[in-house]
């Protein structure tokens, strides 16, 4: 197996499930940063048997919400000076803007410019959220 360093400061995004890593990598523009950046692909796991991992050396600030919905149990810990300082636990987020659509045709969204429309989480299994505006259900 091939080593990476650990990281002086930035972020650790673990437990991902195998091969959903890019999808995530690629949701969060890692691929613009110019730090050092790593996703590391099928990664032995005791508790997983195998995961994707992706380790981030800068300070940035990242918005994790896109995260909770591809992958609810991802976990984000942050470390400075080498040091594990937070763990994160990400879960599906109970609303989430801006990033889904209404499926439903008749939807007022789908007639009228409504930037940003909320979604509110229904069931968490099935992952489905409603549209605040006519309580249509979509899966993600």
């Amino acid at each position: 197996m091939i080593n990476v360093s650990k990281i002086k400061k930035g972020i650790v995004i673990d437990h991902i499930e195998a091969n959903c890593g890019y999808k995530i990598f690629s949701q969060l523009g890692l691929d613009k940063l110019d730090d050092v950046v790593v996703l590391m692909r099928n990664v032995p796991s005791r508790k997983m048997g195998i995961k994707d991992l992706i380790k981030i050396e800068t300070d940035i600030e990242l918005d994790f919400t896109i995260l909770g919905l591809i992958d609810p149990n991802v976990t984000i810990n942050y470390v400075e000076d080498g040091i594990l300082k937070k763990k994160e636990q990400l879960t599906l987020p109970k609303m989430i803007e801006g990033i889904l659509e209404c499926k439903n045709p008749v939807c007022i969204t789908k007639h009228q410019k409504i930037d940003d429309i909320k979604f509110y989480l229904v069931n968490e299994k099935t992952k489905e959220y409603r549209c605040e505006y006519c309580d249509t259900k979509t899966s993600l």
